[in-house]
């Protein structure tokens, strides 16, 4: 009789091994980059050998672009979900934008940076940053809209200012790789700045707020 002792198999339903690896996968990204997306991390992550990985995603290039894109697409859930709760586009605006800072936020801005450069090289990376991207303005523009429809914001192009808060919100992740010391709070408010100045809001409508 053999003296080792064989742990049972469990056997899981694949979409939801798939989905464990996904979430694993995002994990690892977050916190130690996309390089380190690798079949054999994410085994080692979930006690499994590498082969089992490759059967759900068979291009370790795959699992860095699904990597990327749980995390994104988790994040902006949080930050802006689809289906947004009571509340007035004016707060919920207000919502996103307190919440695109601290250490949480600052984690995903060095994914967008550490995916946006990757991707000059991975294909299919880049086509999943694209399509994060457009994730991400859609879902801004779509509240810019029920703004507008609301009478809360004035614009005659929702699409412009969406960009314009995405370029400033993108300009002040850039500086999450850096040791620069803590900015001014009128540095830190330019997004809200620049989301009141292009939605015809007066200084302060967009500040955070106690729920």
């Amino acid at each position: 009789m053999s003296s080792s002792v064989q742990r049972k198999r469990i056997r899981k339903d694949p979409a939801a091994r798939r989905a464990e690896i996904v979430d694993a996968a995002a994990a690892v990204a977050l916190t130690e980059g996309l390089e380190c997306v690798t079949l054999r991390r994410i085994g080692e992550e979930l006690a499994v050998r590498p082969g089992l990985i490759s059967h759900y995603f068979p291009s370790a290039e795959d699992l860095v672009a699904e990597a990327f894109g749980s995390a994104a697409t988790g994040e902006l859930d949080r930050l802006l979900p689809a289906v947004r709760p009571e509340g007035s586009p004016t707060r919920h605006l207000s919502r996103f934008l307190s919440r695109t800072s601290g250490e949480a936020y600052d984690a995903l801005s060095r994914l967008w940076i550490n995916a946006r450069h990757l991707s000059r090289y991975r294909p299919v990376l880049r086509d999943r940053v694209e399509r994060q991207e457009a994730d991400w303005r859609d879902r801004i523009d779509g509240l810019i809209r029920d703004g507008v429809a609301a009478g809360e914001f004035v614009t005659d192009d929702s699409l412009t200012a969406t960009v314009q808060i995405l370029v400033v919100l993108d300009g002040l992740g850039a500086h999450a790789n850096t040791t620069t010391p803590r900015r001014p709070p009128a540095v830190m408010r330019m997004a809200v700045t620049t989301a009141e100045r292009e939605l015809g809001l007066p200084r302060g409508a967009l500040d955070p707020r106690d729920d």
